[in-house]
């Protein structure tokens, strides 16, 4: 990622800024000026095929969803003025396209879990490497036990066959011919990010051909400009700058502002994801945290749970949520849910493939249970920055609140009261943002001074210490019980409970 000029760069932000998120739902296209003042937003919706563990989308609607986003977007809007875009998508899905970047088999998505047998070799090829580089081995979701899978069951593809994460397929369409995949949404096929080269050695024993792999560069780099065909699909004006980007998760963290060392960005969607900024590679022993590429030198650690608000759909969805809030808030009981969503177990703070929910304490009424699942992700949360805090990561910066979630503000308050700790809500706090705030790289300003300018803070929670007193026994009874479950390391857990002491 590009982080060549230092604070106080005099680059000119002027201009609209367009930032491109594939979402698992939508396709959005959002455009804001060089002061973070948003002009236009416009989605349009994705469908998936879940079979399983199985969870594919067609890759051609990624392209005509995300068109048609950016024309309704721009088409109120002086689109002269857009000078550079950058687009994400979700981390682990990928594709295989023929030289001509058409699809030839369907997206196989983030959660896609099919290629479980293709892990474990995986694994056995690469595991020296991807214990260098911190995150000590890959699951089934991750990319190249994915691509290994179709390599398995797409036999005979011709020459010219192209391995494609889901962001290179909008890329590709935007320029009019293949340009390098960006190294955030290459790390989880295995890229070296230390090195910055793909591990040919793990790769040829596993058979994959390196013909099939992109070049790769680092996030902010300039791919290209927008070609005439683009122009006429999107409305995006031809010769406009195509950057690299990111995966949603680091996009959302860039979009709220945490690029400084030990700040983090905590993005309550359906699930739960922590991203954070330090100035030294994280390695995790346990593998459920893994680190990105920052600015400059620093790195960009994270990990993404199977437990968050996604819950609350699965159980209260035809209910009037903000009803259940008020009365929530009202009782406060201390009775806590394990939030987990997905019936594949959990993934961060803790692997533990056989996880499942539970509820700790009395739940009379429906407030009750709400309010049981509110606080349940709280305490997951926290235990996300106990167990940051075991491994040596820095978590002592700002704390930003982002995703679907952060719009209950009761939910945020008691966040920030579990937490025991400060947190920001910012104005505008998206995946799209933060790739507007990283096409803005493009005119020379750091990506530090672009965020400084566009991201908005937002409001401030300060928590009350006699409620994350209060909430400090529950807290503490919530991890003795994955423990006693046998999930959560009795290592972690008594580095939480020496942290709950002090």
């Amino acid at each position: 990622m590009s982080d060549q000029h230092p604070p106080g760069s005099t680059a000119t932000l002027d201009g609209i800024w367009l930032g491109l998120d594939l979402g698992t739902q939508s396709a959005r296209c959002l455009a804001v000026d060089g002061t973070g003042q948003v002009l236009a937003t416009a989605a349009r919706p994705l469908t998936g095929r879940r079979v399983g563990r199985r969870h594919e989308q067609d890759a051609e609607e990624w392209w005509s969803a995300l068109s048609a986003a950016c024309r309704e977007a721009l088409a109120g809007i002086d689109a002269t003025r857009v000078r550079g875009l950058a687009v994400d998508g979700t981390s682990g899905t990928i594709l295989l396209a023929d030289a001509h970047g058409a699809p030839l088999t369907p997206g196989l998505m983030y959660d896609d879990g099919r290629a479980a047998d293709q892990a474990a070799a995986v694994n056995e090829a690469g595991g020296a490497v991807w214990r260098e580089l911190g995150y000590r081995s890959m699951p089934p979701s991750w990319a190249l036990p994915k691509l290994r899978w179709l390599l398995d069951h797409e036999p005979g593809l011709a020459n010219g066959t192209r391995l494609l994460h889901q962001v290179d397929v909008v890329t590709w369409k935007l320029v009019g011919h293949q340009v390098p995949s960006d190294a955030s949404h290459a790390l989880k096929t295995g890229y070296h990010l230390v090195e910055e080269r793909w591990p040919h050695e793990v790769l040829d024993r596993l058979g994959v051909p390196e013909t099939l792999l992109p070049d790769v560069v680092r996030p902010g780099t300039v791919l290209g400009t927008v070609c005439a065909e683009a122009a006429e699909a999107t409305g995006i004006p031809a010769g406009t700058a195509v950057v690299a980007g990111m995966t949603d998760g680091c996009a959302a963290q860039i979009g709220a502002g945490a690029l400084t060392p030990g700040a983090w960005n905590a993005v309550l969607g359906t699930t739960l994801v922590l991203k954070g900024s330090s100035d030294h590679l994280i390695r995790d022993p346990a593998g459920v945290v893994y680190c990105h590429r920052g600015p400059g030198e620093s790195w960009l650690p994270g990990g993404a749970s199977s437990s968050g608000a996604g819950v609350i759909s699965q159980y209260f969805h035809s209910e009037n949520l903000d009803v259940l809030t008020e009365q929530a808030a009202a009782l406060d009981p201390d009775a806590v849910a394990y939030p987990l969503v997905s019936t594949g177990g959990e993934r961060f703070p803790f692997r533990a493939p056989e996880a499942e929910p539970f509820i700790l304490g009395d739940v009379p009424t429906r407030a009750a249970e709400f309010h049981a699942y509110l606080l349940g992700v709280a305490c997951i949360e926290r235990l996300c920055f106990d167990y940051l805090d075991h491994l040596g990561a820095p978590t002592g910066g700002p704390l930003t609140l982002t995703g679907g979630g952060a719009r209950n503000a009761y939910w945020c308050r008691l966040r920030a009261e579990v937490l025991g700790r400060p947190v920001h809500v910012p104005e505008h706090a998206e995946g799209a943002l933060g790739m507007a705030v990283l096409a803005a790289t493009a005119s020379g300003a750091s990506l530090r001074d672009a965020a400084a300018a566009m991201v908005r803070p937002g409001t401030e929670l300060r928590p009350d210490p006699a409620r994350t007193a209060r909430y400090l026994p529950v807290y503490l009874r919530f991890i003795d019980e994955l423990t006693r479950r046998g999930w959560l390391d009795p290592a972690v857990a008594d580095h939480a409970r020496r942290r709950a002491a002090q």
